[in-house]
């Protein structure tokens, strides 16, 4: 298993950063990401908990659960399934305030579900690409609310 984690300072304010993160729709404005859909609310705010929503890469799908919700502080989810297939043990955005906007921390941990050379893959070609996109994602971000 590998460990992603890729940060940035958004110079906008925490709730107006975490809505724009939990609303995956909006990740389409990164070159990388083509569909972004909510197959089903979550119980308590659309994108909350127990929501699934289905990501749509150029190099890949995923289908993610919401697995916590505590806006504008934090939110994990859990990816259930994926082409190409991995083994996921779970991502988590936190937001914190800070002065000069809302530093946004996004880690994840994963490997791909190879029979051979998982490890190697995981660490030389799916972690910078998986960095590289939740970078561009963050910078979508800081340039739609900065």
């Amino acid at each position: 298993m590998e460990t992603i984690t890729v940060e940035r300072t958004i110079p906008a304010p925490i709730d107006r950063v975490f809505e724009w993160c939990a609303v995956t729709t909006n990740y389409e404005r990164s070159p990388w990401v083509l569909r972004d859909t909510l197959t089903r609310p979550g119980e308590d705010a659309p994108w909350g908990v127990g929501a699934l929503r289905k990501h749509t890469w150029l190099l890949g799908r995923f289908h993610e659960r919401i697995t916590a919700y505590d806006a504008p502080h934090s939110y994990a989810y859990t990816v259930d399934r994926s082409f190409p297939p991995s083994r996921h043990e779970g991502g988590r955005m936190t937001f914190t305030e800070v002065p000069t906007g809302t530093h946004v921390t996004w880690t994840t941990t994963t490997e791909a579900a190879l029979p051979l050379a998982a490890p190697f893959i995981t660490r030389h070609l799916a972690k910078p690409v998986i960095a590289h996109v939740f970078g561009r994602i963050l910078d979508a971000c800081a340039a739609d609310l900065g």
